[in-house]
């Protein structure tokens, strides 16, 4: 069955770059996160999709095997380094299985069998964190469903006082060759999964795996100035390894809720601030939000609606460096309602002692019927 092209899902050119790539991802994963669209499966299925085409094209080893081997070069199961559920670590394209068929069929052979790989999967989380804790950082306790070595059999999968005996069909090696008229191919032996060694009385409590489910509890450091997307490695917290291989690793991803008064633009932050038409025509000072508490702004004399105002080194800092970025506020300027007689009474005053002044007083009315002369004219 074909599968839709990564880049295609996220909209974006082959040649595109990282900061492209990341844009694209964080456009489309904020549109279909499961968050903004509740018992949609249609936008579900869209995120995992526009996810995992994601994890392929931001790891520079993975897009690489995929981009000279299409899918098949990141298929754990065609011997790439795709998808998290077989340990998404492994971002080079294995050709193990390729380099046996061929010394066969031209000759070449092999002295021994190629070991299978018994380091431990990596593990995917997915965490959420509000824009505070991505600006200041914050740790994070979470558990992960995982496995651990078998404390009754110590992994070996073999019931007590017996052990794993030599697999008969592949003899220890891990392989078996396979022939089919003049051509002859070495493939994983079906019996022992390439581990060379048969289990004739499993142990009662993990069925022969050497492993058990179980749950573990971690703290987890997450840096100042993450964003939807950065990914967390945690060494050596993955799936434990077997036969005293490795342990896989930890992939935190982390997703940043939306702020009710801030939106993100990168590493600036963007905010409506609502002032009182007094204070925009008289000028003022005022208190605004920002990520570290109360600021004071000065808000000139004859302010329009609509006008930003930059607090320098009050956006969010960078993951890579100390500089910061900016706060803009973009003042609104209120309209109010609900007028008592007297502050109608003045209000209206205040027109009547105004007329004659409109073109000094108003730019934008006189700049707006100068333009609606000449289009008359």
């Amino acid at each position: 069955m074909s599968q839709k092209d990564f880049y295609e899902i996220l909209g974006v050119a082959r040649s595109a770059s990282e900061d492209e790539i990341k844009k694209a991802y964080r456009k489309l994963a904020m549109k279909y996160h499961p968050d903004r669209n509740p018992d949609n499966k249609e936008a579900e299925d869209k995120f995992k999709e526009i996810q995992k085409a994601y994890d392929i094209l931001s790891d520079a080893q993975k897009r690489a095997a995929y981009d000279q081997y299409g899918h098949a070069g990141v298929d754990p199961n065609m011997g790439g380094g795709g998808g998290f559920g077989g340990g998404f670590g492994g971002a080079s394209f294995d050709f193990g299985g390729f380099g046996d068929i061929f010394s066969e069929m031209f000759g070449g052979g092999r002295s021994g069998a190629r070991q299978p790989d018994y380091s431990g999967a990596d593990v995917r989380y997915d965490i959420e964190i509000t824009l505070e804790e991505a600006a200041h950082g914050v740790k994070k306790k979470i558990t992960i469903p995982t496995h651990d070595v078998c404390d009754v059999c110590n992994g070996s999968g073999a019931k007590a006082g017996s052990k794993p005996q030599t697999c008969s069909t592949c003899h220890g090696s891990g392989q078996v060759v396979m022939r089919q008229g003049i051509f002859q191919m070495q493939q994983t032996c079906p019996t022992c999964h390439g581990s060379g060694q048969e289990i004739k009385d499993p142990c009662v409590k993990c069925h022969g795996d050497g492993l058990l489910k179980t749950s573990k509890t971690l703290e987890i450091s997450i840096p100042a100035g993450v964003d939807t997307g950065s990914r967390i490695r945690v060494s050596d917290k993955g799936e434990p390894g077997r036969n005293g291989a490795p342990n896989g690793d930890l992939y935190v991803i982390v997703h940043v809720k939306q702020n009710a008064v801030f939106q993100r633009d990168g590493m600036d932050l963007h905010c409506e601030f609502p002032i009182s038409f007094v204070t925009a025509a008289l000028g003022g000072e005022v208190e605004v939000p920002t990520l570290d508490g109360l600021a004071k702004m000065k808000i000139p004399a004859g302010t329009q609606s609509g006008k930003s105002f930059r607090l320098a080194s009050k956006g969010i800092k960078s993951l890579r460096s100390s500089s910061k970025g900016d706060l803009y506020c973009h003042v609104v300027v209120e309209t109010p309602v609900h007028l008592t007689e007297r502050q109608k009474e003045l209000l209206t005053e205040f027109e009547t002692i105004s007329s004659g002044q409109t073109k000094a007083q108003n730019p934008r009315s006189k700049s707006f019927m100068d333009k609606l002369k000449g289009f008359f004219d």
